[in-house]
């Protein structure tokens, strides 16, 4: 079974794996919607995000980077 946007830190934890260079503070969020729905894990629908939903991603991101 593949991520959903409901599986928010473990996206994030992907995110720091794959890009691990990058500070997600600079990330915009259309970048990184793009980036999670090109993630061969990803398996839900790509329009079922939402802004809450990508904070809530970016903000466990921020976690991992610390």
């Amino acid at each position: 079974m593949g991520l959903k946007w409901s599986d928010s830190r473990e996206i994030a934890e992907v995110l720091f794996a794959k890009f691990p260079d990058i500070d997600p503070k600079t990330v915009r969020f259309t970048d990184m919607h793009q980036w999670i729905c090109e993630l061969a894990e990803f398996d839900d629908d790509t329009k079922k995000s939402n802004e809450r939903i990508l904070e809530s991603i970016l903000m466990f991101w921020l976690d991992e980077c610390e």
